[in-house]
């Protein structure tokens, strides 16, 4: 009933979909029940009094009928779905906050950063500085944007009295807007399944005034959990289930974007990195033992180093971090000078100059190595 009856003006006009498709659609299947019922009891076998044409088989009119009802409503749903879905997109910024209402120009919608975590959810609010975990507290009547990412496996991300689902993945950034019109308290949960402790992954939703919100953002500036930086994220994102609210009183900047980037490991290459890198040629031969072991493999031994010791390692950064040791099994040294070319051999060193001026044409037409 909360998707008919929400709270917010985005899940509103959402219903208000449903509620509008399932009236055009009843339009059609009410007759058609009806219809159904009627010619059954009209023409049973023992009602002599109906006309018999057994030889009957096209009607004009009827056909007109039958096919022209379907072919509007068709036609109706397809408009209003058409709008609606550019008008309930969830990339598209909010245009209004309740009916009547447009956002004005200078408001600041909310940014909320959302991590699916194995099993339990992350806000991190970087405005304010703070984040917590299976709790979401947001103002009323004000925009919200949601920048959504997952750190192992694919949720959904769904709050049923606030917008629509949209899906949480890992390496990838999603994002939803959307508007509490009402205070109160709400659930959201993932969706999706995505393992065992799916069942109980779900977290608290808060709407408050402005000063309630930041009370609470006041009181989570003196929460006991501390700071949420790499390492404490580390621990954080590993499996758990029925996770208590918990709340840390800062965290460090752009560890959304380490999440989204899969590089939240101190001295780990960022996937955009890599990309830039492989998009210029990639780092040589050299970058073969830019490599470092794994402590812990969120996604497959789960910290085991016994098994499959190469392909438990990540990609290090260049900037930040050393080339690494070679101790993969099929190790060569690695000659760290620079190359001019992938497989090409260096050219060899020129003779030097000669000192007279009869050479002076050739020495200034060698090629530059």
């Amino acid at each position: 009933m909360v998707v008919l009856d929400p709270a917010g003006d985005v899940a509103r006009q959402q219903g208000d979909l449903i509620v509008i498709s399932t009236v055009l659609m009843l339009l059609i299947i009410v007759p058609v029940m009806a219809l159904t019922i009627f010619f059954a009891w009209r023409y049973r076998a023992a009602n002599k009094q109906a006309t018999y044409k057994p030889d009957w088989d096209h009607s004009t009119q009827l056909e007109l009928v039958i096919w022209a009802a379907p072919l509007l409503i068709i036609i109706c749903l397809g408009a209003v779905t058409w709008v609606a879905t550019h008008l309930l997109d969830p990339y598209r910024p909010l245009a209004r906050t309740a009916p009547g209402q447009a956002v004005a120009a200078e408001a600041r919608p909310l940014d909320v950063q959302v991590v699916a975590l194995d099993w339990k959810w992350l806000f991190i609010y970087p405005e304010q500085g703070v984040a917590a975990v299976n709790e979401l507290v947001v103002p009323v009547d004000r925009p919200l944007r949601f920048r959504i990412s997952s750190s192992s496996v694919m949720n959904s991300f769904y709050i049923p009295a606030l917008a629509g689902q949209i899906y949480a993945m890992p390496g990838m950034e999603t994002k939803l807007h959307g508007v509490f019109n009402e205070t109160g308290s709400f659930t959201g949960f993932s969706a999706n399944y995505s393992g065992a402790g799916f069942s109980n992954m779900r977290f608290a939703v808060k709407s408050m005034s402005q000063a309630g919100f930041e009370q609470w953002v006041a009181e989570a500036k003196r929460a006991p959990g501390g700071d949420l930086d790499r390492l404490a994220y580390l621990q954080l994102e590993k499996p758990s289930e029925k996770e208590p609210v918990r709340r840390f009183a800062a965290v460090e900047p752009q560890l959304f974007d380490a999440v989204v980037n899969m590089c939240v490991e101190p001295g780990k290459m960022c996937m955009h990195d890599m990309m830039s890198i492989d998009a210029a040629g990639g780092a040589g031969i050299a970058g073969i033992g830019n490599v470092r072991d794994l402590s812990y493999d969120k996604f497959a031994a789960r910290g085991s180093t016994d098994i499959a010791r190469w392909s438990m390692r990540y990609v290090a950064a260049l900037c930040s971090s050393p080339i690494m040791s070679n101790d993969r099994p099929d190790a060569t040294p690695v000659d760290l000078a620079p190359l001019t070319g992938a497989g090409l051999k260096r050219p060899a060193a020129p003779p030097p100059p000669a000192q007279t001026a009869l050479n002076a044409p050739a020495a200034a037409s060698r090629p530059l190595s």
